[in-house]
């Protein structure tokens, strides 16, 4: 059972716990990769890594009910300096969550240690060009951001599909706050994202944001005048986006 309520565009969706939010955000990814494919060879999704996403991810993984190998993965945001085996590495994250036990037809890694940003920016936007993104399934970071688009460098308007960015002090501590890193400076202080515009750009955009430590951010996202100050306002101007959340990150609305 859950709330329902329009926030400009945004549709909000409210549940008990973060289980069955996860549940019920990944049956909608479902029901619309279902749907696509009746009508299109491919679907291509853009995926973030983060403990937030473990339920949706879980359950996605349990589905039986999707031809995987007409599905093209992408993900939105890496560390720049990490070890390519750390287990901290988004990519490995989901390599492990999803990646590795789906049969995608292909999966397209951010590679943190390219050895010149600038071409690794290119290569990723040439292939995001080459496979338009139809879905991308996100979470709302306790600054606010959308990947790694901080409010010091979201641009609503950027001219780039991916960038290199410098990561902001409640970026880098929200990384500690989710037991990913031992302390605040074992966290990389430079990473590749995708932009905002390269986020909002695919027609269907699932937002899962769960926990009491988001609350402030989903009020934010709500409430707040559609600024970079606040990067997660913009989902409010998307045509099809769903913001599924529990009733702990849902406390402030």
């Amino acid at each position: 059972m859950f709330n329902f309520r329009k926030s400009n565009n945004l549709d909000v969706r409210i549940f008990e716990n973060r289980q069955l939010m996860g549940n019920a955000a990944a049956a909608a990814v479902i029901e619309k990769i279902q749907e696509l494919l009746a009508t299109k060879e491919q679907v291509n999704i853009i995926f973030a890594a983060a403990p937030s996403q473990d339920e949706m991810l879980a359950f996605l993984c349990a589905s039986e009910h999707i031809d995987w190998s007409r599905v093209n993965a992408f993900h939105m945001d890496e560390y720049i300096g990490l070890e390519a085996d750390a287990p901290q590495g988004f990519g490995n994250f989901l390599k492990k969550r999803l990646f590795s036990r789906l049969p995608f037809n292909s999966v397209h890694y951010l590679n943190g240690q390219a050895e010149r940003k600038e071409d690794e920016c290119e290569r990723y936007t040439s292939l995001l060009k080459d496979y338009p993104a139809d879905i991308v399934c996100m979470g709302i970071g306790e600054n606010g951001h959308i990947a790694f688009n901080d409010p010091p460098v979201a641009d609503f308007g950027d001219k780039s599909l991916v960038k290199v960015v410098e990561l902001d002090a409640v970026c880098r501590q929200q990384q500690v706050n989710d037991g990913c890193f031992a302390s605040l400076e074992d966290v990389p202080r430079i990473a590749l994202t995708l932009t905002i515009p390269a986020l909002v750009a695919p027609m269907y955009v699932y937002c899962i944001v769960p926990g009491p430590a988001k609350a402030e951010a989903v009020y934010n996202t709500l409430h707040q005048q559609l600024t970079e100050k606040y990067p997660s306002t913009i989902l409010r101007r998307h045509p099809h986006c769903v913001l599924f959340l529990d009733e702990l990150s849902a406390s402030l609305i």
